[in-house]
């Protein structure tokens, strides 16, 4: 099984009541990752720069991130089994001179809201995902 990362870039998102829909697209192979709705709406309201009343959760992390110094500085989808999608998130924190990198278990739409909110993050997949995925036409 390979471990190479392939760079990963937003291509849609497509809401209905029961689901939302996740375009990504690697390598020009496009695949869907199918989430809760709320997550959707979260989403497009990132994506559009939609103001919210009160803070939503990854703007929470990103406080909390901040406060602490620690910094996201990737994402990869690792594994998919099924239709359910598996990613790592990757944190860097410094501290006493030294650079940590901390690798937390995470939902991919969890990982995607943080990655597309902060366009300074890049998200990955790993090669045997992008082998197992099951293509979207357009």
């Amino acid at each position: 099984m390979s471990s190479q990362f392939i760079q990963l870039s937003f291509d849609k998102i497509m809401q209905t009541r029961a689901y939302t829909v996740v375009i990504l697209m690697a390598q020009e192979k496009r695949f869907a990752i199918y989430t809760d709705p709320r997550i959707g709406k979260v989403l497009q309201a990132c994506l559009t720069k939609t103001p919210g009343v009160r803070p939503n959760t990854h703007e929470l992390m990103y406080r909390i991130f901040d406060s602490i110094e620690m910094r996201i500085i990737q994402v990869v989808i690792n594994d998919v089994q099924d239709t359910i999608y598996y990613a790592r998130m990757f944190l860097e924190h410094q501290m006493n001179g030294l650079r940590h990198i901390i690798e937390i278990d995470a939902r991919p739409s969890d990982c995607l809201i943080l990655a597309l909110t902060n366009n300074q993050v890049p998200l990955f997949c790993t090669q045997a995902v992008l082998d197992k995925v099951i293509l979207v036409e357009e």
